[in-house]
Protein backbone atom coordinates (compact mmCIF):
# COMPACT_ATOMS: atom_id res chain seq x y z
CA UNK A 1 0.00 0.00 0.00
CA UNK A 2 1.13 3.55 -0.48
CA UNK A 3 1.29 6.84 1.09
CA UNK A 4 1.93 10.21 0.59
CA UNK A 5 3.68 12.64 2.68
CA UNK A 6 3.16 16.72 1.93
CA UNK A 7 3.85 19.67 3.51
CA UNK A 8 4.04 23.71 2.29
CA UNK A 9 7.03 25.47 3.40
CA UNK A 10 8.77 28.45 3.59
CA UNK A 11 12.25 27.08 4.87
CA UNK A 12 14.58 27.99 2.10
CA UNK A 13 17.23 25.79 0.48
CA UNK A 14 20.33 25.64 -1.56
CA UNK A 15 20.67 23.78 -4.33
CA UNK A 16 23.45 21.51 -3.02
CA UNK A 17 21.49 20.91 0.14
CA UNK A 18 18.51 19.66 -1.54
CA UNK A 19 20.78 17.32 -4.01
CA UNK A 20 22.15 15.98 -0.72
CA UNK A 21 18.45 14.92 0.54
CA UNK A 22 17.38 13.58 -2.65
CA UNK A 23 20.71 11.58 -2.01
CA UNK A 24 19.56 10.08 1.27
CA UNK A 25 15.85 9.27 0.39
CA UNK A 26 17.95 6.24 -2.11
CA UNK A 27 19.30 4.93 1.43
CA UNK A 28 15.64 3.44 2.28
CA UNK A 29 16.33 5.08 5.79
CA UNK A 30 12.96 6.75 5.47
CA UNK A 31 11.09 3.72 3.74
CA UNK A 32 10.41 2.88 0.53
CA UNK A 33 10.56 5.89 -1.57
CA UNK A 34 9.03 5.82 -5.20
CA UNK A 35 8.51 9.32 -5.87
CA UNK A 36 9.23 12.84 -4.40
CA UNK A 37 8.58 16.24 -5.84
CA UNK A 38 8.35 19.19 -4.85
CA UNK A 39 9.05 23.51 -5.34
CA UNK A 40 10.90 25.50 -2.63
CA UNK A 41 13.12 29.09 -2.52
CA UNK A 42 16.59 29.32 -2.53
CA UNK A 43 15.98 32.29 -0.28
CA UNK A 44 17.88 34.43 -2.89
CA UNK A 45 14.56 35.10 -5.06
CA UNK A 46 15.11 31.92 -6.86
CA UNK A 47 12.66 28.78 -7.10
CA UNK A 48 14.22 24.83 -7.24
CA UNK A 49 11.72 22.58 -8.92
CA UNK A 50 12.55 18.57 -7.92
CA UNK A 51 11.37 15.22 -8.90
CA UNK A 52 12.89 12.21 -7.64
CA UNK A 53 12.23 8.65 -8.70
CA UNK A 54 14.85 6.12 -7.02
CA UNK A 55 18.35 6.40 -8.69
CA UNK A 56 17.49 9.58 -10.45
CA UNK A 57 17.34 13.03 -9.17
CA UNK A 58 16.49 15.93 -11.37
CA UNK A 59 16.84 19.51 -9.85
CA UNK A 60 16.00 23.01 -12.06
CA UNK A 61 15.32 26.01 -11.51
CA UNK A 62 11.74 27.66 -12.60
CA UNK A 63 8.87 29.57 -12.20
CA UNK A 64 8.07 31.38 -8.89
CA UNK A 65 5.48 30.15 -6.47
CA UNK A 66 4.11 31.66 -3.43
CA UNK A 67 5.56 28.58 -0.87
CA UNK A 68 7.39 25.66 -1.18
CA UNK A 69 5.49 22.22 -1.42
CA UNK A 70 7.31 19.21 -0.64
CA UNK A 71 5.52 16.07 -1.49
CA UNK A 72 6.77 12.23 -1.09
CA UNK A 73 4.93 9.07 -2.13
CA UNK A 74 6.34 5.27 -0.80
CA UNK A 75 5.44 3.03 1.26
CA UNK A 76 6.20 2.32 5.26
CA UNK A 77 7.52 6.37 5.21
CA UNK A 78 9.10 7.57 8.09
CA UNK A 79 6.73 10.98 8.44
CA UNK A 80 9.12 11.74 11.29
CA UNK A 81 12.12 11.07 9.83
CA UNK A 82 10.90 13.13 6.76
CA UNK A 83 10.04 15.91 8.51
CA UNK A 84 13.45 16.49 10.14
CA UNK A 85 15.17 15.90 6.75
CA UNK A 86 13.39 18.34 5.35
CA UNK A 87 13.45 20.17 8.55
CA UNK A 88 10.32 21.45 8.24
Amino acid sequence: MFTSWGVETTRTFSEEKLRHILKLLDTGCFGAVLRAKGIVSDGEGKWIHFDYVPEEHDVRFGAADYTGRLCVIGSKLDEQGLKTLFEV
